[in-house]
């Protein structure tokens, strides 16, 4: 079986994968805020919830949402989206609404800098999808609430592979479009790592 933290070295992370259509969220269900993350210093410790925390998992900390609960997060500084589940109480510094799990930061382009303004939207009876051994693999290399964003990766990326698609999936209030490419029965790590050496913090999802 593949270590998990050699793929998290090489910038590949496994997610969620998102239904075409996620639950809608209520108007109290959205927020903006400063987001920061946690990671090598409390992997492996409990969290609030009593589970353990995997640094590798798109997970969150928020002050009073209930644990379990799926949101959908849009870094507003290069519109880059990814669904996390809270799992964790925090971020306890004045002015941030979540700190990030260091898969979910990478993925939001968050590690650098440290901090983003972000917008949380809760998305309301959300469950991960159960996977089976027909399911399609994808190389997920981001998700945009802007279309030409996705696009222009899209348009960067199709010249060299096969399979590049843009999705789109909807929440009450925002379209997402995520640029994906679909990964050969077994060709799934190596394909990631393709992508993650140039760059591109992708996601290993099944559906």
């Amino acid at each position: 079986m593949t270590d998990r933290r050699a793929l998290i070295a090489a910038g590949i992370i496994l997610g969620l994968a998102a239904c075409s259509r996620l639950p809608r969220a209520s108007g109290e269900g959205l927020e903006t805020g400063l987001a920061s993350w946690y990671g090598p210093e409390f992997h492996g410790r409990p969290t609030s919830s009593r589970e353990v925390f995997d640094m590798n998992d798109m997970t969150a900390a928020h002050k009073t949402l209930p644990f379990g609960t799926y949101l959908m997060v849009t870094n507003l500084e290069n519109d880059r989206s990814a669904v996390v589940r809270v799992n964790d109480r925090g971020p306890f510094v004045r002015g941030r609404i979540i700190d990030l799990s260091y898969a979910a930061a990478r993925v939001l382009g968050i590690v650098s800098p440290g901090t983003a303004r972000v917008r949380l939207e809760t998305l309301r009876g959300f469950r991960a999808p159960e996977t089976s051994a027909t399911s399609t693999v994808w190389i997920q290399i981001g998700a945009f609430s802007v279309q030409e964003n996705a696009y222009m990766i899209k348009r960067r990326l199709e010249g060299r592979y096969r399979g590049v698609v843009v999705s789109r999936f909807k929440t009450d209030r925002v379209t997402y479009f995520r640029v994906r490419v679909e990964a050969p029965a077994g060709e799934e790590e190596r394909l990631a790592r393709q992508l993650a050496d140039e760059g591109y913090a992708v996601i290993i999802v099944r559906e």
